[in-house]
């Protein structure tokens, strides 16, 4: 019988650090036009849990056949057999019912859009199927957690929160092509889609630093925007330093700094760029 400690594993939980501080960074811009509520804090939390375990149990029940035959991800729940498949859509099925009711209470909008929501973030799943340009259908998930959770607290959507999001949609997407970039071989043996298997190492290289370049000129932008002063500009410049340490240690002749440590090194921009983004607006 699977342990919660299983399940903490299949959904990587302490990746929840990629998307939660955006979400919270639209949250406190939410709460900057209508207010405190603290029930709405509780609720974009737990939005935020529910719609992440969901797609990523999602992801792990309909990858499992591949997963198996992959030496790196063979290890994981469902092809170890911790967890089975039964259980892992009901893990899904369930979490996915909990982020519609919970996002239900907020207002009429974050209701109607929810299993679209769900549609982008479970769908994320089958486009390595079809297409290279998966990364950025990952990035489009992510990047809807600060948006929803504005519209969480106020019914509505600013612009500000779109360039946010834009900066969330490049960011992750260009990291996920590095991620990408351990199973180039797999993923061309098992015509699986990827900008690594399409591009080569340098390539996706390419690729995915273009995509960071305009990360960082929406990190520009939202500061412009925000007027946030120095407690914004120092969160920036940890979030760019970051993301250049990235580009520096992983080279095209040396992947092997790609795992861990490198998940750790965004989870660690995402929650540095935030608290600061959140002081500036506190404080302001």
């Amino acid at each position: 019988m699977a342990r919660i400690k299983d399940y903490f594993a299949l959904v990587k939980f302490a990746h929840t650090a990629f998307a939660l501080p955006f979400a919270l960074i639209g949250y406190t811009l939410g709460v900057k036009a209508a207010g405190f509520d603290p029930w709405t804090l509780v609720g974009v939390l737990a939005c935020m849990v529910f719609a992440r375990n969901a797609a990523m149990g999602f992801n792990r029940v309909v990858d499992r056949r591949f997963d198996a035959r992959n030496p790196r991800t063979a290890g994981r729940e469902i092809p170890a057999g911790k967890i089975s498949v039964r259980a892992g859509m009901w893990f899904v099925v369930l979490n996915a019912a909990a982020f519609i009711v919970v996002a239900a209470t907020f207002n009429r909008l974050t209701f109607v859009l929810s299993p679209v929501v769900l549609l982008v973030v479970l769908g994320y799943s089958y486009t390595k199927r079809f297409t290279a340009l998966c990364h950025l259908v990952l990035g489009v998930g992510l990047a809807i957690a600060p948006s929803a959770a504005y519209i969480a607290v106020t019914g509505t959507l600013a612009p500000t929160l779109v360039w946010i999001s834009v900066l969330v949609l490049t960011w992750v997407s260009g990291f996920d092509i590095i991620y990408a970039l351990q199973d180039t071989g797999f993923d061309r043996s098992e015509h699986l889609h990827s900008v690594p298997a399409a591009l080569g190492v340098r390539g996706a290289l390419r690729v995915s630093v273009l995509l960071h370049v305009v990360t960082a000129a929406m990190v520009a932008v939202v500061g412009m925007q925000l007027g946030n002063g120095v407690l914004y500009w120092i969160g920036a410049a940890v979030f760019l330093g970051l993301l250049l340490y990235q580009h520096w240690i992983v080279r095209p002749g040396d992947l092997s700094r790609i795992g861990a440590m490198f998940g750790l090194t965004n989870g660690l921009a995402s929650i540095a760029y935030a608290v600061f983004v959140i002081l500036g607006l506190v404080v302001r």
